[in-house]
């Protein structure tokens, strides 16, 4: 049965102003996220894969406006995100919420853990008092961090527990949605191991949606229903984890997959080795981002930018070797 459709991303984009010079009023524009669009279905986990410096978390953290988008739709349940403003956006970000990639960061040094998870009760004015402290208590044993952790500052607590307590703060609204910024990739492997199947468990008790980025396809692979992969701003191919790892469509997501660990022997791939550096996102190349460093490259891929097409249900490449 078809899930219904909880997010839609439209032609959105995100560019950056950068000076190229002394004079200020010369300037170019770093292309972060160009035309992107996609849909997330109620209940899934959706991953975004990806190198460093591709887009896809600041594709993340304009889906939950904390960056106003160039041009496009963030359509939520039928409501635009991208449009409204940020008094219309308080109550929207009930239902949407996030989880950064540094639980250091993310935390005010200053306030106690007590005092950042009852901030979103006080911003959005929810509940009486004795029931926020009972919600907090709930939530820190939802993930699994004591009660007397409660009056320490986040420079008393490991990786592990500031990312549990992360996880505690994205819940305290009881969203429909939480976009999870590579919320493992700055722990430990036993303890990213220990928030995963957190993450998990929390989706299926409280009917989560998860955006989930990371670079770690080994990740990836464990939690995501759906794979989008990106390169250099955009969305080169979508597909489900099984189209995605078994059949691969576009030479970018070979190649990724490539690099991934196997241990059976007789289903080892050769490692693709990508060949030059990504390109400046300031001045991508013409027609195919990819065309500088793909194996497969014909004089088309070099002036024509290749759309992104449903090849069988699921699975959608943007590559001009399956039209």
């Amino acid at each position: 049965m078809q899930k219904d459709v909880l997010l839609e991303v439209r032609n959105l984009k995100k560019y950056f102003d950068v000076e190229k010079g002394l004079l200020t009023f010369d300037r170019a524009k770093v292309k972060a996220v160009d035309d992107v669009s996609f849909d997330v279905r109620a209940g899934e986990t959706f991953g975004l894969v990806g190198e460093s410096g591709c887009g896809k978390s600041t594709l993340g953290r304009t889906i939950v406006r904390l960056m106003k988008p160039t041009a496009g739709q963030i359509l939520l349940e039928g409501v635009d995100m991208a449009s409204l403003s940020n008094r219309e956006m308080k109550n929207v970000r009930r239902k949407i919420q996030i989880i950064f990639q540094d639980p250091s960061a993310s935390l005010n040094p200053r306030k106690t853990i007590h005092n950042s998870l009852m901030e979103p009760y006080v911003v959005h004015n929810l509940y009486n008092s004795e029931e926020r402290e009972t919600r907090i208590n709930d939530l820190i044993e939802k993930v699994g961090i004591a009660k007397y952790h409660l009056n320490r500052f986040p420079h008393e607590l490991s990786g592990g527990q500031k990312q549990r307590i992360g996880v505690a703060r994205a819940l305290a609204l009881n969203p429909k949605l939480i976009v999870c910024d590579e919320p493992v990739s700055a722990l430990d492997v036993s303890v990213q191991a220990q928030v995963i199947n957190l993450l998990q468990d929390l989706q299926e008790e409280f009917n989560l949606t998860y955006i989930f980025i990371s670079h770690n396809l080994n990740v990836v692979y464990q939690v995501s229903d759906r794979v989008g992969v990106m390169y250099l701003g955009k969305m080169v191919e979508i597909a489900t984890y099984s189209q995605l790892y078994v059949t691969p469509l576009h030479p970018y997501t070979e190649a990724l997959l490539s690099a991934f660990p196997q241990v059976e022997e007789e289903t080892r791939t050769t490692r693709i080795i990508l060949k030059g550096d990504v390109p400046s996102p300031i001045n991508p190349p013409a027609g195919c981002r990819f065309n500088t460093r793909c194996s497969k490259v014909f004089d088309r891929c070099r002036v024509e930018e290749p759309k992104l097409k449903r090849i069988e249900e699921g699975h959608y490449v943007a590559c001009h070797l399956y039209d």
